[in-house]
């Protein structure tokens, strides 16, 4: 199989080092593992600017995506109603989660280019009394855009209701100071920002509200309190871990802490993004975001104009020569995704964009 970098959010390109450490079987009732697994959690609390008693951190087995419908489907009680505010697919997935599970919702859904305004949010929440939650994604990946989460968290608060984020590719990546911006539950990945690889998501809780959060759930696997419950008494997860990619996780929590933490990868990402951009701008790539509503994460830019571009045709020219792109785009344009996070860096950025010169210099002749 060739070998070759991801540009995408996640799955990422990870470090030889983080890779290495899946090579040791563990056992998931050994004390050390469980030990592990303690570790881990204290450091997503200091990552997060909180701490016990407050604040406490769950793992989960799977994707994001479990991660995401173990809140929804365990904090959320039968009398409940959840506000999701959506301007992506990954915002409308909330919605999806809640419908299969019968959760009562109602979507404030914006464009995949505009964030949910917190005027907006605020009105919503004056108007419909029944709502008791709300959601929003931070780092909205379908296109790229980053939503003001603290000003949406202040309205939230102002309310008195509780407020889930989706991190999913933003924790690690960027400062999220959990308790000061009013956030109650945040959702994150394994394989994001923090760099590890796929295999389980992770959820910082307020502690008084997954206490009430008991007898809620709606799902057996899924139960974030009786997850919660088993994992703060020793560290044991309740049905099989994915051992082998807590201990990549748990090495590139010590990269991240190397590499300066939060704040020098953030530079790094954001320098990424901003080279990428550039670069790909000269080619004659616009973005779709306007540069006060994009992230660090992931850009999305339009097809070329003028006839004869066909992005998979591009996208086999470049993995050929060792970068893969986003294979996916927004919606109502035709556009294209290129990511940055992971083991990438500005000479990746060089590197990709001559690729593509190259490939739009022998499409010309």
């Amino acid at each position: 199989m060739k070998d070759y970098k991801l540009l995408t959010p996640g799955p990422l390109t990870t470090t030889n080092t983080v890779k290495a450490e899946m090579l040791f079987d563990h056992c998931t009732w050994d004390n050390d593992y469980k030990q592990i697994t303690q570790s881990i959690r204290a450091s997503l609390l200091e990552l997060a600017h909180v701490s016990q008693p407050e604040y406490t951190a769950v793992l989960m087995q799977g994707s994001g995506t479990f991660g995401v419908e173990s809140v929804l489907t365990s904090v959320i009680g039968g009398h409940d109603k959840l506000l999701i505010c959506a301007n992506g697919s990954y915002g409308m997935r909330m919605e999806d989660i809640c419908r299969h599970a019968g959760i009562a919702c109602t979507v404030y859904k914006e464009n995949n280019d505009c964030r949910p305004e917190p005027q907006k949010i605020a009105e919503i929440l004056a108007e419909d009394k029944s709502i008791t939650h709300v959601a929003m994604v931070h780092s909205e990946t379908t296109s790229g855009i980053l939503n003001d989460i603290a000003a949406a968290g202040r309205v939230v608060k102002d309310a008195g209701k509780t407020f889930i984020v989706d991190a999913m590719s933003s924790f690690g990546g960027m400062d999220i100071p959990v308790a000061d911006w009013g956030i109650d539950f945040l959702v994150s990945s394994a394989n994001k920002c923090i760099q590890g690889v796929p295999g389980f998501s992770f959820i910082i809780a307020n502690r008084e509200k997954i206490e009430q959060s008991r007898g809620r759930a709606r799902s057996l696997s899924l139960d974030l309190y009786d997850q919660w419950k088993g994992m703060d008494e020793d560290g044991k997860w309740r049905f099989t871990s994915p051992t082998h990619v807590v201990l990549a996780f748990a090495k590139a929590l010590e990269e991240l802490k190397e590499e300066g933490g939060i704040e020098a990868r953030n530079a790094r990402y954001d320098q990424n993004q901003r080279l990428l951009t550039e670069r790909l701008g000269s080619l004659g790539f616009k973005p779709y975001l306007a540069p006060e509503v994009q992230g660090p994460v992931i850009t999305t830019f339009y097809y070329p104009e003028g006839a004869g571009f066909s992005f998979p045709e591009m996208y086999e020219y470049i993995k050929e020569r060792g970068y893969v792109l986003y294979p996916g785009k927004v919606m109502e344009a035709d556009t294209f995704r290129v990511g940055n996070i992971g083991e990438i860096y500005p000479e990746d950025i060089e590197t990709l964009s001559s690729i593509m010169a190259d490939f739009l210099e022998e499409k010309e002749k």
